[in-house]
């Protein structure tokens, strides 16, 4: 009867940050590694809310947390207690097809090392989630093209990534990120390596990306690409130390 209570107490919940826009929302949410008899809090109790349209940077010192807190908001690694709601589903309630279907649709990744199928062109690499989500061949190749276009790269579509430069293979990963038109656009060090100048090219792209309507963010140990954002959440030792507006 207590568990039938607290699952509609959950349901409610959900159905209250959806109406509220608040597209990720963490509750004491906890990850703890065992390293031979040692227990390592990654992420320690840690409450974040980010709403719809927002540009939010987490950023920490390495060690601190941010990466598998990333995966966590992620859906690439589960919490060892706590609740994280992404659009209001509770994603410990999810079945993995479930999830597999919120890592597809809801969230577009974006990597440092970009993760690109080296042998396809920029166009199969963009249409990649759409394949999984099951979308026709001619669907597939307009929303695809679609993307590259969003990112300034529709002449180079049938180039693969050996042929491009760091930054246009960047691009084609962010085309990739946004095909599915996700909840959030999920950044993990996206210029780490890139050199300077073309760190600063991404970084205008993500902010037209999120004039656009888009909810993005970037995760960096970087102060420079941190103040990018709108807000950062600075993470110590596995919780948010301060939340702060970035003024512009």
């Amino acid at each position: 009867m207590a568990r039938s209570a607290e699952k509609e107490a959950d349901t409610q919940r959900g159905e209250q940050l959806r109406r509220d826009g608040i597209v990720i929302r963490t509750y004491d949410l906890r990850k703890t590694f065992i390293m031979g008899d040692q227990e390592i809090h990654a992420v320690n109790g840690t409450d974040i809310e980010i709403k719809r349209g927002e540009y939010v940077a987490i950023m920490g010192p390495s060690g601190s947390g941010k990466s598998t807190l990333m995966n966590l908001i992620g859906c690439l690694d589960t919490a060892s207690s706590g609740k994280y709601y992404i659009n209001g589903y509770l994603v410990s309630d999810l079945t993995d097809d479930e999830l597999a279907r919120i890592r597809n649709k809801e969230i577009g990744f974006v990597f440092q090392t970009f993760n690109l199928l080296p042998r396809a062109t920029a166009l199969h690499n963009v249409e990649l989630p759409l394949i999984y989500a099951g979308l026709t061949t001619e669907k597939r190749l307009e929303q695809a093209t679609h993307a590259l276009r969003q990112v300034d790269l529709e002449k180079r579509m049938h180039h693969k990534p050996n042929e491009l430069s760091g930054g246009q293979r960047q691009r084609v990963a962010i085309a990739r990120a946004l095909v599915n038109n996700p909840s959030i656009l999920l950044a993990d060090e996206p210029t780490g390596n890139l050199d300077t100048a073309t760190g600063i090219e991404i970084m205008g792209l993500f902010a037209r990306l999120h004039q656009a309507g888009n909810t993005v963010v970037l995760v960096t140990h970087e102060q420079d690409i941190a103040m990018y954002a709108h807000r950062v959440l600075y993470i110590r030792d596995g919780k948010v130390e301060r939340d702060e507006i970035v003024k512009k």
